[in-house]
Order: structure tokens, then sequence, then C-alpha cells
């Protein structure tokens, strides 16, 4: 049966119950705080809103927690509701009976005003959405704050592109080349842009609101509806953000959430195979990524894949050293090194870092940076990145630190294999290179490596955690060879004051997304994606919305 909303008048914002929707049901994802995060809160109904659900429940860990904690069991944070198969399938049947409500039942300009309430009512609550980010993914405080303010970029951004020609309901018209018999042009015809329907969306653990925001919000502005399946180790943003949307006008069934730690697989299948499902956008791993293609090929479904990276930093001879410190530092230590666009490939007289992501279970890709450095400057580069590492304070993210803990003990244990293997190869470690296992069985040292061989695992694999790994080189050309020597193509990051190697070298890189001395460059008015095995399609800027988009040509003989 198809849904109806009830407006009562433009940019008024009411409940989802004013929307005539479905009410709670059994399959609702839900979640249980433990008493010591309740307490944390100033609104913990964020969390555990009333209408959820009840059945089997799977544990969610503090990745900071001691190892006491995780002993006597006080690092468990909360209870979440695991979700399957059926549950899904459910979940898809709901959103495809609130499309036409929400596609055709209310205007674009309604759709902006309820995106632009719900990153309002985020912005309200940041403080106890930064605390759930840092409690469930691990990352420094001031990282999750940070994170808000770039999440809710993309609800005001789209917002805004949701009213333009470009959105749902636009399109273009162009001159008719068919005529009258007496030579006057004969009809018209248009082009309209239509929402694709109902969108399943995957996302990673790593950036718990803005991989769901940079996704979601051009779904919304155009007329699509959601099923969502975050990342089984940082549900409780997700859960968060859904109550927020709610709150903020947006119907039952049109954002669904589903949480699963157990029947991933069969999750991830229905989404892909459901024939109710017209798209699917996924961040994580390229081995998933490729398996989930497969899955929807039957279907011919859409696709936006933002995939693993092994990403370079590249700094030159004449770069400035301070500046690029600078760029890498923010590159290579923000989230504990655990980003999909952080450097893991560096040389100087060029810099390569290369990024990963993670996948769409608990497929988690250490993180290596590797500076390949010219030698009439490695010294000054390996000087000023050690003093800046020495002082970086380590600890639990809700305590004022630089950085936190790497998301599970298994990264921590692939991480230490990747150094041991590191220094087999005659690589030199400078600090670090071991677990910090006083801290938690989930921290790792910051790390540097120096005299790193390009055909080492360190230099070529994808990893995800805080170690720079240094080699040098001699040629641009080589430079060249060595970042685009990769079948990834996210992004690459390089320095220098040359701008003729700014424009030659870029146009030459193989990604794509290529920061020029600068570490984070990512923003909701930019393109964001990769080319080769790093993806298909762009999130943000205008790009992102025609990726919900379908253009349906009709011609009037008029």
């Amino acid at each position: 049966m198809k849904q109806t909303f009830k407006v009562p008048m433009l940019f008024s914002f009411v409940s989802s119950r004013s929307f005539g929707c479905l009410g709670p049901h059994s399959s609702a994802a839900f979640s249980t705080l433990s008493a010591s995060v309740a307490s944390k809160l100033k609104d913990p109904s964020l969390v555990e809103s009333s209408g959820r659900g009840a059945g089997e429940t799977f544990n969610l860990f503090d990745p900071g927690a001691s190892a006491q904690q995780f002993e006597d069991g006080s690092a468990v944070i909360a209870q979440v509701g695991r979700m399957g198969r059926d549950d899904t399938r459910i979940a898809i049947d709901r959103a495809n009976e609130a499309l036409s409500g929400w596609k055709d039942g209310v205007t674009a300009s309604y759709r902006s005003s309820v995106l632009s309430k719900w990153s309002s009512l985020i912005k309200e609550n940041a403080d106890d959405i930064a605390k759930i980010m840092t409690l469930e993914s691990g990352k420094p405080l001031y990282e999750s704050i940070g994170e808000i303010t770039y999440g809710t970029s993309f609800l005001d951004y789209y917002a805004a592109e949701a009213i333009r020609p470009s959105a749902a309901g636009g399109g273009f018209m162009v001159p008719s080349p068919f005529s009258h018999p007496n030579g006057a042009p004969r009809g018209k015809i248009m082009a309209f842009n239509e929402a694709v329907g109902v969108v399943s969306l995957i996302t990673p653990w790593n950036f718990p609101i803005a991989m769901i925001t940079r996704k979601v919000a051009p779904a919304l502005g155009v007329g699509c509806t959601v099923v969502l399946k975050p990342s089984e180790l940082t549900p409780l943003t997700a859960l968060t953000l859904q109550t927020l949307a709610k709150r903020a006008g947006v119907p039952n069934g049109v954002l669904e959430v589903i949480t699963a730690d157990k029947d991933v697989d069969a999750v991830g299948e229905e989404l892909c195979t459901n024939q109710l499902v017209k798209k699917i956008s996924f961040t994580g791993s390229t081995p998933v990524g490729k398996l989930l293609m497969k899955h929807c090929s039957d279907s011919v479904k859409r696709l936006s894949l933002e995939l693993g990276g092994n990403a370079s930093f590249v700094v030159f001879e004449d770069a400035d050293i301070d500046v690029a410190i600078n760029a890498a530092m923010a590159s290579k230590f923000r989230n504990a090194g655990q980003t999909c666009v952080c450097a893991d490939r560096c040389e100087i007289k060029f810099i390569c870092i290369t990024i990963a992501s993670s996948g769409f279970q608990t497929f988690t890709r250490l993180h290596i940076f590797l500076v390949i450095i010219h030698k009439s400057i490695e010294d000054e580069f390996v000087s000023k990145l050690l003093e800046r590492v020495k002082v970086l304070n380590i600890g639990h993210g809700l305590n004022g630190v630089d950085m936190g803990p790497l998301i599970s003990s298994s990264s921590v244990g692939k991480l230490t294999k990747r150094v041991e293997s590191a220094l087999l190869e005659n690589a030199n470690c400078v600090i670090g290179g071991g677990a910090l296992s006083d801290i938690g069985p989930h921290f790792f040292e910051p790390t540097i490596l120096t005299n790193v061989s390009p055909t080492s695992s360190v230099f070529n694999a994808e990893n995800f955690g805080p170690i720079v790994a240094i080699t040098t080189f001699d040629t641009e050309e080589e430079a060249l060879m060595i970042a685009n020597n990769t079948t990834s193509g996210l992004a690459s990051y390089f320095c220098t004051k040359d701008i003729n190697r700014v424009f030659r070298f870029s146009a030459s890189l193989q990604n794509g997304i290529v920061g020029v001395n600068e570490g984070i460059i990512s923003t909701a008015s930019a393109p964001f994606g990769g080319v080769k095995e790093s993806g298909l399609g762009r999130e943000g800027s205008a790009l992102g919305i025609s990726e919900y988009l379908e253009t349906k040509y009709v011609y009037l003989n008029v």
C-alpha cells in the first residue's frame, strides 16, 4: 500500500506521526546503554528512544578500555539489537511503502527544510553525540566534535542542493531537431530528474557521522528512502542520527537502520539482491566492494563505491618542510591513522602516503605512512617529524588526548607483524614500533620507520594505523612511478613550491583526489571518490546528488 504524507504547511517541522506514517515495529533497531555511559549523557533517549523492539542483542565495546575493563566486563558500553536478513527485508518493505509519500507527496523545499532541521538538532546535541562517537570508535573527543561539524555540513549543503534545478523535479530542455513542413521547429524535448527510489547505504566505523550524512543527505534531499547498514562497531551514532531525524520530521520508513553483527553477509546479500532496492552506496574494503558488485549484477543495480586506497604523500626537495610536516601529521595521525585517505607512502624529494578504509564487516586495514625522501632533506624531515610525534598524548578519547586506540586488538596484532616484517627487511625504527598494552589492548605506539624498501609489504600493503614509513628516491619520474604503482587510486598528496610542478604532477597522478601542501582536504562542496579499484561515483559537491537521480526524457509533439 502506498503511503501518503500530509504536510500542514511549507517549512513547518512536525513529528513523524503527523505524516500518518507507520508506527514502531518489532524489527526496529534498538540499543540499551550501560549505566555508566547513560550517566555521561544529557539526553540518553538519543540512543534509547521509545518504541524500540526486543530480541537478541550483541555487546558493543569501548575500544579505549583497559585490559582490566575488558576482563571484568565494564568495557561494554551498550547492548544493541541483533538484526538479520528477515529484519532487513522488512526494513526494505517499509522504505518502499514510504517512498511515494516522501518522493511525490512533499515538495523539494519541504525536504530541504527537514534536512536543515535535522542538522540543527545534531548541532544542538553535539556534546552527547561526540561522547557517543568517542566511546564506540575510540577517536579523541576533539576529533568527534570536528566530525559533527563536518558531518552536518553535508546536511546543510544538500538542503540547499535539493531545491536547485539539478535536483529532483528539475532538469533541462533542448531545442527540438524535428520540424513542421514549413521548417518551423516541432515539439519540445524535456529531461526530468527523478529520485532513484529505495537505496541501501553501507557505512564504515571510522567516521560514524560523516560517512552517513554524506550519503543520506543527497538521497533524502531528492526523495529517495533509505535503508542504512552502519558498521557493527559504531551503531550507536547511527541510531542517534535516526532519532534526531525523526524529531526533525523524517517519517518512519524513510530512514531505516539495520544493526547486524552476526549475519552481515546475509544482510548485505539481501540489500544487494532485493528487487525493491534500486541503488547501493558502500564505503569500505575493495574485496567487499567487489563482492557487492557481483551481488548487484543480477538486478543491474546502480552502485556508488568508495573503496580502499593506497595514497601517496610526496614532498619534493623545494617544499616548505614545516608545511609538509603539518600536512603529514594531519593526514597520518588523525583517528590514529585509521582513515581511508591517510597518507601511507611518502617520498622526500617526494612523499607518498597510502590510505585505507574499513570493510562491510569488521574488515580493518592498518594504515602505514610511507615517506620517500630525497637524501638532501631526509634528516631535516625526520628530525622535525620526530619532535612532533614525541609529544603526542595517547590515551582514552574522553581524556583530552591527541590520539586514541585502534578499533580492535587484532589491528594491533597486524600492525606489530607489519613492523617486524619491515625491520627484517633492514628498516630502522626511529620511535615506537609496538603495542601500548599498559594503556589498553587496542593501543599502538606512533611509529617512524626509515630505510623502508619500496618493495616491502609495509610500503605496498593497505594499512590502518599510526606508522610513518620512510624511504628515499631521486627523480620526479621515479616518484610518479611509485605513486601510481598500485591498483588503488583514491587519494594522493604532495608538497612543492613549484607551480608548474603542481599542475604537471597532479595531472599525472592516477587518483580521484589530490592534496597539494595540505593533508586534510575533504569538504562537502568538493567531489570525493577514487579511480581504478578505489571505487565508482562521487560523493559531495553537486555531483553527489546526481548519484541518486534518474533522468527521464519526455517528448511533447506540440
